[in-house]
């Protein structure tokens, strides 16, 4: 839907501000730039991509939860009635079904987002731990615990804002790398007993 929605924005608004949530598909990032947008990363939460929305003057946002923020056209704040009517008008400019809107993106092999248990004392000390393993270069991510780039894909580990667990998720553009991924998280995380493994 954030695709969809930020090439509506994108095709009024050139060049326009699009949030994009660390826990997001890599495709949504690649075609706000493809589409002539700045993507910027935002850490997980609603209250985080709205603030970062009105810091930066961002007219769309969105994470993976579904929340999804509109200041074009709109008010500014997450409403799912008025994003499903947006949705409608996409869908009433063509003849085409909403699977032929987004036929041109690559496939993508992605794991849900999964929650190994681990306690609030111990998460965040393992959150860092893992931004010093994954950590390799600029493209790496560590403004909500390590988006790291692998292979052909990327990972993600980072702390529950919610609740005693890590947050992981894997995705390539081959199951052989995304596999790859949640091997590299799995190694990494097998060295805490304390923590549950990830059940991918």
């Amino acid at each position: 839907l954030m695709i969809l929605f930020s090439r509506e924005v994108l095709r009024r608004q050139p060049g326009a501000k699009i949030i994009v949530e660390v826990k997001c598909s890599e495709l949504l990032y690649q075609d706000v730039l493809r589409h002539g947008g700045e993507p910027l990363w935002s850490p997980t939460g609603h209250s985080r991509i709205k603030a970062l929305m009105w810091n930066e003057g961002a007219l769309l946002a969105g994470e993976l939860s579904g929340h999804i923020v509109f200041r074009d056209e709109y008010f500014g704040f997450d409403d799912a009635c008025y994003a499903a009517a947006r949705l409608l008008r996409i869908l009433s400019h063509t003849q085409e079904p909403l699977s032929r809107l987004l036929a041109d993106l690559p496939p993508v092999y992605a794991t849900p987002e999964v929650r190994p248990q681990c306690s609030d004392h111990q998460k965040f000390a393992i959150v860092e731990e893992a931004v010093r393993r994954f950590k390799r270069s600029e493209r790496d991510l560590t403004l909500d615990g390590i988006r790291f780039y692998l292979h052909d894909g990327w990972g993600l580990i980072r702390a529950s804002n919610t609740q005693p667990a890590l947050i992981v998720r894997a995705e390539a553009f081959s199951p052989e790398g995304r596999e790859r991924i949640k091997e590299a998280i799995s190694s990494f995380l097998a060295q805490y007993p304390e923590v549950e493994k990830p059940k991918w």
